[in-house]
């Protein structure tokens, strides 16, 4: 059973049940049904047209569903009779059904799960196990979704800005469960990028590929965070770095700067050093201007104030960071990273300590304790 194909098939079978009269909701469930029967009978037949076989049974599905309703005759008169099965028409509506999944009246939350089952093909199951919810909870989160544009129309859609949000929040989820939500998200930034000319569109996926780069040594074998200065760089996948500098250098020749592409220079520039040491943090000061400029995001700016420290020395690392509100997420962390390098360990030992206890993850706060107690020790040695 080939679930890539299945999971690629999706949103076009959706697509094809809305432009023949289903509502969105009703086409989604339709389909989901007809992805059962395809799980039990593709692999001992597989149909020599994956795609009008789907349209078929989900058309069917969909008929079944809406006759049972007590608006039955209400709908009969909109929905055209069954067609007959043979070749589905080249219309390929996954582009539409992105920005529908990302509808300006849906949470991101709710965005974000609608367009895994919509677009991305997973199950509610797959899909809740990946954000540690109980199954019940996440299908309520998508029937809400789906009730809210169950009326819109592919005219009705979100905008290409919201589509990339919800695909690097899926992005920055990572890996749980079983399924790997860093991957699939590049799968579907692809699947856009294909359909979407856009320099937006091309600088994340760049983004995407050159982290997911890294991924194999960003942690140890019992799972300890790897700093991005002590990683093994004979570990970091050299072909998705590559490819991914190729895709953003073809975006900047557009000429048209977001805030994707500058995230993705300053990834590329990681990607280009050898060692840490060999960074080139003043360009990547820069690229942090830039993003700056775009964004006026804290978070940038506060990663702005660490490749100030490198560029500059850690005295205007710290006078950038002190420029921003103490409250920011990882604030503290940063400013005991630049106390050490300013020779002041008691100071950043005690700024260890305080960060861990608002740490996001477990992983990052035994990292913050760590520090901590390597520092603390060396003081008392």
């Amino acid at each position: 059973m080939n679930e890539s194909l299945l999971r690629d098939l999706v949103p076009a079978v959706i697509g094809v049940l809305v432009r023949r009269g289903a509502d969105f909701a009703s086409a989604e469930d339709a389909v989901q049904d007809a992805l059962v029967e395809a799980v039990r009978l593709w692999p001992n037949d597989l149909p020599r047209d994956p795609k009008g076989w789907l349209v078929t049974v989900s058309w069917r599905k969909f008929l079944d569903a809406a006759r049972a309703e007590t608006s039955r005759r209400r709908r009969e008169e909109r929905i055209e009779d069954e067609p007959m099965p043979g070749p589905v028409g080249a219309v390929d509506d996954t582009l539409r059904l992105y920005f529908l999944c990302a509808h300006p009246s849906l949470t991101p939350a709710s965005s974000v799960a609608l367009t895994l089952r919509a677009v991305g093909g997973l199950t509610t199951r797959q899909i809740a196990q990946a954000y540690l919810v109980p199954e019940a909870t996440m299908a309520q989160r998508i029937s809400r979704a789906k009730r809210t544009v169950a009326d819109a129309r592919f005219t009705e859609t979100g905008d290409v800005a919201t589509v990339l949000r919800v695909l690097y929040l899926v992005f920055n989820e990572g890996y749980s469960g079983d399924v790997d939500l860093a991957a699939e998200a590049i799968r579907l930034t692809r699947q856009l990028a294909a359909r979407f000319h856009d320099e937006e569109v091309a600088g994340l996926l760049a983004l995407m590929l050159l982290h997911h780069a890294r991924r194999p040594a960003r942690t140890t074998t019992d799972g300890s965070l790897v700093t991005l200065a002590d990683q093994d760089r004979r570990l970091w996948d050299t072909g998705l770095i590559a490819e991914g500098v190729d895709i953003l250098q073809t975006a900047l020749v557009g000429d048209r700067l977001g805030q994707f592409q500058a995230q993705a220079a300053i990834a590329a520039l990681h990607a280009d050093a050898q060692t840490a040491e060999e960074t080139d943090w003043v360009q990547i000061v820069e690229w942090y201007d830039e993003l700056v400029r775009l964004t006026d995001s804290p978070v940038a700016r506060l990663n702005r104030a660490v490749a100030v420290g490198e560029a500059d020395g850690p005295r205007a690392g710290l006078a950038a960071l002190a420029e921003l509100d103490p409250a920011l997420p990882r604030y503290t962390a940063v400013a005991a990273y630049l106390h050490e390098r300013d020779g002041d360990p008691a100071t950043a030992a005690r700024l260890y300590a305080d960060a861990a206890g608002s740490a996001p993850s477990i992983p990052e706060r035994d990292h913050l304790m760590r520090e901590a107690a390597r520092l603390n020790a060396q003081l008392r040695g």
